[in-house]
């Protein structure tokens, strides 16, 4: 049985005097409390009202608890109202430590009970009448049971606050949409991009250019609407359409895979991007120039083709890392290949992030990689050996360097070596690869380019980078642009993010029976950022072709210059 405590309240020269327990003392507070809140909105009347200074608090309240009023006080509500506000805090700390070590202080306790509480000589006296004790030990079994369902209560109560957190946090991204199935969820993504191109070019490129003036260019250079998402228990998908041709619409990534698998980690299967060019695994979401380079367009044409790829990256995020097979037909604009030869690829890419500066946010990196495929291709007219690319810009349809199909070609081995420095608001990147083509009958070739870049925020952004992929991320503007007028008369403006770039770029096509074209270009851009998701670029591209017969392979190597201009209106959501 628990033991008998006194507790002695004092405070404005009166005292409590209660006694089997502190949670009948508490009861006895919030009757009080009730009683107080009671005379200022009805007032005392009939029987809880004996005269000016006494009143009795109903016995189903606080258990037959006798109140006398101090004399300072003009009425009872006020005082037990003032009383009750201010002792209460002192009251209710005091019962855990009776409660809580009932065998410690069971002596102390037992001797406690049989002490006198003495009162100052202007205090009333507030006492509750004593019970036997097989009515206080049931009593305190009533309590202790009602306690213990409290507290599993709260257990509950606390697991269903998390589940809802849960929920809410779900709930709140508008970015997600209810699937078809209970078991997934689905996610909306897509992507504008609307360009403008005027070129200036000579005699030699017209030829590249199938003999005719590049005319100038204005329309959608991607105009892509997908949704991804999850499949319980640890599976994923992804459909990406492209509309930007009009009535001819392709698909870019178009895949399923599983994720936190044993040593594999991630593995997609499906259309995706092949694991070579730093340029071309980037988002064009994120690119710095409007075009990718010569040898990265070339090597890489249209980057996606249908395969089996494991993703991984280590723990501590410094090394990342993907491997696959594929196919190497464009599929995107016809579903499927056919063909007795499979022309099946193996490639693989190993990067890490040897600086990534945390206390700053990721202001500071450095990165490198290298990666490489070994690709065996048929010899009849659908053979994969051929490299070609556009001048860094969105021509026509013809490409200005071509090699065409590669006669006897049976394999070709690449590899390519990539690195990038970040300096706050500076970053200088370079790629190179080169490309060996084996061939039968003929004499080998061989193929390489790269390019080297730098851009700068004007003001003050940096590149961010994804550890994960090796790849860089989307800039966040310190000040998103909007203009607005002000009821003064006045306007208001943020400039949104400005970032300037230069590149270089060198790619030779042209080897031994081979005149694709040895090319250079350097593009200046300008970057205006008006928030994560939207932004404006202008390109500048001045270059050159020699050594090249693509549009009249049975006539002698040529050369031509050409200066090309563009800009983009871009948002991605």
């Amino acid at each position: 049985m628990q033991s008998r405590n006194v507790t002695l309240l004092r405070n404005h020269g009166w005292f409590l005097q209660m006694s089997h327990s502190t949670r009948r003392a508490r009861r006895a507070l919030r009757a009080a409390l009730g009683v107080a809140l009671s005379a200022f909105s009805v007032g005392f009347t009939g029987d809880a009202l004996a005269d000016d200074n006494h009143f009795q608090v109903p016995s189903s309240l606080a258990g037959d608890v006798a109140v006398v009023m101090p004399t300072n006080y003009a009425s009872p509500g006020a005082w037990l109202l003032d009383e009750a506000v201010e002792d209460v805090s002192e009251t209710v700390p005091a019962a855990p430590s009776v409660d809580n070590e009932p065998n410690a202080n069971a002596e102390a306790t037992d001797q406690s009970s049989d002490d006198s509480v003495v009162a100052d000589e202007d205090a009333a006296e507030l006492s509750v009448p004593q019970t036997d004790d097989e009515s206080v030990e049931d009593s305190d079994d009533d309590d202790g049971s009602l306690e213990e369902r409290f507290e599993e209560f709260e257990e509950h109560l606390s697991e269903l606050e998390d589940s809802i957190d849960e929920v809410a946090e779900v709930a709140g991204n508008k970015s997600l949409v209810v699937s078809g199935s209970s078991k997934s969820t689905m996610k909306v993504s897509g992507r504008v991009h609307l360009d403008a191109w005027g070129f200036d070019n000579d005699e030699g490129v017209t030829q590249f250019a199938g003999g005719e003036d590049e005319e100038n260019r204005l329309g959608f250079r991607r105009l892509r609407f997908g949704v991804a998402g999850k499949v319980k228990d640890n599976m994923l998908y992804k459909i990406e359409m492209e509309f930007a041709g009009g009535n001819d619409s392709e698909f870019r990534d178009a895949y399923i895979g599983w994720t936190d698998l044993p040593v594999l980690q991630l593995v997609l299967a499906g259309n995706q991007k092949r694991p070579y060019g730093l340029d071309h695994l980037n988002s064009s979401r994120y690119n710095v120039f409007i075009e990718r380079p010569f040898v990265i367009e070339a090597f890489n044409e249209d980057a996606r083709r249908l395969g089996l790829q494991s993703y991984g990256v280590s723990d501590d995020l410094a090394w990342n890392w993907r491997y696959g097979v594929f196919n190497q037909r464009n599929v995107q604009d016809e579903g499927n290949y056919v063909g007795d030869h499979l022309q099946l690829e193996v490639a693989g890419r190993l990067a890490n992030t040897i600086w990534y500066d945390d206390i700053s946010g990721g202001r500071g990196y450095a990165h490198w990689a290298v990666s490489g495929a070994h690709a065996d291709v048929s010899k009849d007219a659908l053979s994969e050996a051929r490299f070609r690319t556009r001048p860094e810009a969105r021509t026509a349809g013809t490409r200005y360097f071509d090699t065409g199909q590669i006669a006897g070609a049976d394999y070709y081995n690449l590899i390519g070596l990539e690195g990038v420095v970040n300096v706050g608001a500076l970053q200088i990147v370079g790629e190179y690869q080169s490309n060996w083509v084996e061939r039968d009958g003929f004499e080998d070739v061989r193929l390489d380019g790269g390019y080297v870049y730098a851009s700068y925020f004007l003001t003050g952004e940096h590149m961010p980078w994804d550890r994960e992929s090796g790849t860089i991320d989307r800039v966040t503007p310190f000040q998103n642009f909007w203009l607005v007028d002000k009821c003064d008369g006045c306007r208001e403006a943020g400039w949104g993010a400005w970032q300037v770039a230069a590149r270089y770029s060198q790619a030779d096509f042209s080897d031994g029976d081979i005149f694709g074209g040895e090319g250079e270009a350097l593009t200046v851009g300008l970057n205006w950022h008006w928030n994560s998701n939207a932004r404006m670029q202008f390109n500048y591209v001045t270059g050159k072709s020699e050594n090249s017969t693509v549009g009249n392979r049975a006539g002698a190597p040529i050369e031509g210059n050409y200066d090309i201009y563009g800009a983009r209106f871009m948002i991605d959501f």
